[in-house]
């Protein structure tokens, strides 16, 4: 990826910048990034460890005619995935790459929006109790959903929000208002409920993260212990939940993603993908 990078900048067979204040500039440029992208995956299938696992096919055309039809509105990218997939990950190296190349970028985890439930683990005794009596804490009912499709509307738009903030101590309790997201140009949602019911109707980019089990056990494990002071029977009992809440409420989102991508790819390698991406996009004599 890195000779595609170089070449593109070395090149003297270079497109004059179009002007994206017009339609037909704005044409111009979905046509040029459709050929690009192309080149991208046809690269990557080649490769022994390729990051894109599947590509929907209407996906480039119905991004460059979004591009066209409605520029001023922000580029909205959600990525999901079953737990330890990598989604996190790669949410962060987005961001990254994103400011590193001094472009505007926000995250927003759709884990702050799930519903308060501190009288009811009050109630059980302990989130745990809670769990053991039933309650299913990843089944979209179990955010609020309303309210995270009304904020990245209003995100998409160019205004900010202020989110609420779930705190993840075992208490249940979300605060509301919590903290400010900024609507820059760039906004990444990552989430188990970035794709339930019409959340995903929102997003320019849909990114599923696929991993393979063995790996996501073992990561979820260490995490569990290290990051959550979890011991390992109490890991090992809340991963069997998140097996089956995975496959009841996660795995069925895949058919609606624009792109999976493999949770074990090589970081540097997606990396030179983003950076690839933006150099095609600025690259203009």
């Amino acid at each position: 990826m890195q000779l595609l990078i170089d070449k593109e900048l070395n090149s003297d067979d270079k497109i004059l910048k179009p002007d994206f204040n017009s339609k037909t500039g704005r044409e111009l440029l979905a046509f040029y990034l459709q050929a690009k992208f192309k080149q991208i995956l046809a690269f990557d299938k080649k490769r022994e460890n390729p990051v894109f696992k599947d590509v929907n096919p209407a996906f480039i055309s119905n991004f460059t005619k979004r591009l066209i039809n409605n520029p001023s509105k922000r580029l909205l990218i959600g990525i999901t995935g079953e737990s330890a997939s990598g989604k996190s990950t790669i949410c962060k190296e987005i961001q990254n790459v994103i400011g590193q190349l001094n472009m505007p970028v926000c995250v927003l985890s759709t884990d702050n929006y799930f519903n308060d439930i501190s009288d009811l683990i009050k109630k059980y005794g302990s989130f745990d109790n809670l769990t053991d009596n039933g309650y299913d804490i990843d089944a979209p009912e179990n955010f609020q959903l309303d309210l995270l499709i009304e904020d990245l509307q209003t995100l998409s738009q160019g205004q900010d929000v202020m989110a609420p903030k779930y705190v993840p101590n075992g208490t249940g309790i979300s605060i509301p208002k919590a903290q400010k997201i900024s609507s820059n140009k760039i906004v990444v949602v990552e989430g188990i409920a970035t794709m339930y019911r019409n959340v995903k109707d929102i997003f320019d980019v849909k990114i599923y993260i696929e991993t393979q089990e063995d790996i996501r056990r073992e990561r979820f494990i260490k995490r569990a212990e290290a990051e959550r002071n979890q011991n390992k029977k109490n890991a090992l009992k809340q991963w069997k939940y998140l097996i089956s809440a995975g496959r009841k409420y996660v795995i069925p989102c895949r058919e609606f993603a624009d792109l999976v991508l493999d949770g074990n790819s090589d970081l540097n390698y997606f990396d030179q993908i983003l950076e690839y991406i933006y150099t095609i996009t600025n690259n203009f004599q």
